[in-house]
Order: C-alpha cells, then structure tokens, then sequence
C-alpha cells in the first residue's frame, strides 16, 4: 500500500525507525570516530570516522565533514554519507560561528572532491543541512525517509501563515522518495521492511553495486559526470 506524505514524513520521524547508531555497527564494524573541524570545535550533531567496506577504508559521517571528505580524496578512498537531519540549525549562534559559510564550502569542496561519493537518506532530510551532505556522486533514500527545502511545518507557516497545514504542504512539496525519483533528484529507492537488520543489508548491497560502478571511472570522469549530475537541476 502507498503511503501518503504526510505517513511518510511521520515513518521518517518515528523513534522506531533505523537509527545512524544501527547503521554503524552493522554496516561498519570497525568504525572509528573522528572529531574536530580543523577550526573552532566539534559538532556532535555530525558523527564522522573511518571504517572498512568489505575490506576497503572508508571515512563517513559542515566543516567536519568537508575535513573528513577531503581527507579521503588524497587518498582516494570511497566516502558514504548517512543524512537524518531536520535542517541546519536557525539560531542566531549558528550563524555567529558562519554556519551558512560552512554549508557554501562543503557544496564547493565536496564537489570537487576527487573520490566516489554516495550519500544515503535515511530519515530526513532538510534543507541545507541536508544539501550539505548529499553532494556527491549519487543520492539514494529509504522508502520511509524525505529530502526536501524545509519542513512541512515550516513551509505551511511560510506559504498559509498556518503550520497546521503541514499535511497539505508535505503532498506540495513533493518530499517523497517516489516524486523525487520521478524527477530524478535521486538515483534510486531502498527497500524497508520492518526487520533494521534486513534494511542495513539492503543498504549494503546498494552501496557495494554502485560503489564498484563509480570506482571503474578516472578522475575526469567522475568529476564530469557529477558536475552534469547537478546542472540538469
């Protein structure tokens, strides 16, 4: 059965749903944690490290991810970005320390970075916050997760004055996995049953078929490919 928008946004919020912690342990059982922006301090909102993919190294996980990703290009190593986030934070303090500088150099670097880059939507995904992480090679979303400019909330206060309009603003909005393909915003949609341990491998075997694909490009090859990835937007 197809679900709604608005049931949609509520699967991707539910506490049951498949938590970054779940996906670590099963995906990357070696996972080692890295910390620090390379500037002013540690986000803990953004876990980043190193870890294995069937034997190969790889970093996952603003200025801590763009450090870490940059980190991996030198030694080209594949880098995969888990996003669950309802946005960048608004709050005066945020901007203070340049948040919105540091969402503009992740979208500039990252870009440019020259190593196999696959983010994976795994709950939502908001606004820069979210933009900010998945600007690689590939997106792929979880059929229980949303990729969109704001909330619904947010964009019922801003278009009707009303947030109680949040569930007429989601079907607008065109959140979904399902629209997003249709307009190929996205490469493709991950299976999710109900079973956590079921989802990680779905996730693996994505990541282990696409990854091999974009590891078989030269450098020019696979910056040009996203760089046309990101215009036909």
């Amino acid at each position: 059965m197809t679900k709604t928008a608005t049931e949609v946004v509520q699967a991707a919020r539910d506490e049951k749903h498949i938590s970054g912690h779940e996906l670590r342990k099963v995906l990357f059982q070696d996972f080692f944690e890295l910390h620090g922006d390379g500037l002013s301090g540690d986000d803990p909102a953004i876990v980043g490290g190193l870890a294995t993919f069937h034997g190969q190294p790889e970093p996952s996980g603003y200025r801590k991810a763009c450090r870490l990703v940059e980190n991996a290009a030198k030694f080209h190593r594949p880098v995969f970005l888990f996003v669950d986030t309802a946005g960048a934070y608004p709050g005066k303090s945020a901007e203070e320390n340049g948040q919105g500088e540091a969402i503009a150099q992740n979208l500039l670097r990252i870009g440019q970075a020259n190593t196999p880059i696959i983010t994976i939507m795994y709950g939502e995904g908001g606004s820069g916050g979210a933009l900010a992480l998945a600007w690689g090679d590939e997106v792929w979303m979880l059929e229980d997760s949303i990729y969109s400019v704001l909330s619904p909330e947010g964009f019922a206060s801003i278009l009707w004055k009303d947030a109680k309009k949040a569930a007429e603003a989601a079907e607008v909005m065109k959140l979904t996995p399902q629209d997003l393909l249709k307009k190929n915003v996205i490469e493709g949609i991950i299976e999710e049953p109900t079973d956590h341990l079921q989802v990680c491998k779905n996730i693996e075997r994505v990541l282990e078929n696409e990854l091999d694909k974009l590891q078989n490009l030269s450098d020019e090859e696979l910056l040009a490919r996203r760089y046309e990835r990101f215009r036909k937007f």
